[in-house]
């Protein structure tokens, strides 16, 4: 994935059932496909240079079956391990926590959900018809990814849509070249979850 201008935006494509995804940097460019596969009892995530899904640049595999505290391996078209991203268990129930890690797996970063009262309510009104069609623009959670210093370098945020299919990621400050993709994926995996958990 080159050319990482921010924002970055995830727009998902709400006329298919699989939960795919395109990514396009702030000159508009797309930058990545997203695949999810459907139907497979561990998840299996397929990133594609575009939409033509001609190129593969990284997939993404659970380590697990479907599990509270599932890790999800990042992989390169080399099929080397790149890192992982892994929810926090438990934790992550009431509010979304990930740790991102190196592919020594050493912690590097952490994802959290910034007012988890946002998804509470998300997930009550999105239950009403009519009404629920609606929650797109009204609660839109935001995601803050924080280095071992406690610094946020990124934030993805809901934007306000019709069925949640906008996502926006900004950069809040510098984060190491060698970095960059892995905290991409993670996010990339997340959202994923995210949205499937409502």
């Amino acid at each position: 994935m080159n050319n990482l201008q921010y924002p970055i935006t995830f727009s998902f494509k709400i006329t298919t059932l699989s939960n795919d995804f395109t990514a396009k940097n702030a000159s508009g460019q797309t930058i990545a496909y997203v695949k999810q596969k459907m139907f497979k009892l561990k998840e299996a995530i397929t990133v594609y240079s575009d939409e033509s899904k001609t190129q593969i640049l990284f997939t993404i595999a659970a380590n697990k079956w479907l599990d509270f505290s599932a890790a999800y391996a990042m992989f390169d078209k080399n099929n080397t391990e790149i890192g992982k991203i892994a929810r926090k268990g438990w934790r992550s129930m009431w509010k979304a926590e990930y740790d991102i890690v190196d592919k020594n797996n050493q912690p590097q970063y952490k994802v959290q959900e910034a007012n988890a009262w946002v998804r509470v309510a998300d997930s009550l009104i999105g239950g009403i018809p009519v009404i629920g069609v609606f929650t797109g623009y009204l609660f839109n959670p935001t995601y803050h990814v924080t280095n071992k210093a406690g610094q946020i370098v990124v934030k993805l945020k809901k934007m306000p849509s019709f069925f949640g299919k906008e996502f926006e990621l900004t950069k809040v400050a510098d984060i190491d070249e060698d970095d960059k993709e892995r905290v991409m994926l993670g996010l990339m995996m997340m959202i994923l979850l995210e949205r499937r958990r409502g």
